[in-house]
This record gives structure tokens, sequence and C-alpha cells, in this order.
């Protein structure tokens, strides 16, 4: 089993979960960049537990794509929140305000984040297990 891919796929099923917990237990709103970040991340958890369960290290082409668009989208994500400027720019015109901060542990813990650092995560992840594929063959 190969350790980098078991490792992005916990930091996938962590998020997902995560992002549940949040929405249906604290009931707190997606707002629309929520709901696109949930778009990568999501499918990232059944497709890495696939990968994971057949060994497959090849994955990374079709999982690297998601996650680092995923990782762009709430890396945006975090700028609305934190830079005021950036408000002037904000996608969500209907329901929750994307630059709404629901929690900020310690000062700048937000949800956006928790998301930008899971994408790292994966995306650090598969990058590696990609080189490592390259140097075997």
């Amino acid at each position: 089993m190969n350790k980098k891919l078991l490792l992005a796929w916990i930091t996938a099923i962590i998020a997902t979960l995560g992002s549940l917990y949040f929405s249906e237990v604290r009931h707190f709103i997606p707002c629309t960049l929520c709901w696109y970040q949930r778009i990568f991340m999501y499918p990232l958890a059944i497709i890495l537990g696939v990968a994971v369960y057949r060994n497959d290290k090849g994955i990374y082409k079709y999982v690297l794509p998601l996650s680092i668009i995923g990782m762009v989208l709430s890396g945006y994500h975090v700028l609305l929140q934190k830079v005021p400027y950036l408000q002037h720019f904000e996608m969500c015109t209907t329901g929750v305000p994307c630059s709404k901060d629901y929690l900020n542990w310690l000062g700048f813990i937000t949800i956006p984040l928790m998301a930008f650092i899971a994408f790292t995560i994966i995306t650090i992840c598969l990058v590696l297990l990609s080189r490592k594929e390259k140097n075997e063959a």
C-alpha cells in the first residue's frame, strides 16, 4: 500500500466529512464558492478510495487536476475573506456571501483555509506519487 496515496485519501475523507458536519450538523449554509469546492473534493474521497484499494499509483493523472482546481478555488476564497479589497469582486450575489466567516479559530483558521490545506496536502501527495512513478519508469 502506498503511503502517499493513503494520506491523500484520508485527507479527502476528513475534508468531506468536515464539510458535511458544518452544513448538516452545525447548519452552516454553504456559499457558492463552498459548493464549487465540494464539487472538487467529494469525488476525490471516492476516486482516491478506489485507487487505494487497487493500489493504482497512476491515478494522479485523473485526480491531480481536481485537486489543483480545488486548491485555486479555496485559495481565492481565503483571500476573499481575509483581504477586504477583494470583497468588491465577490461572486456570491444571492444567499450567503462568500466573505462570511462562520468560524475563525485562532484568528485565522476558516473553513476555506481548511479546504485549501486539504487540497494542498492531496496535491503534494499526488505530485510526489507522480514523480516516483516517472522515476520508476
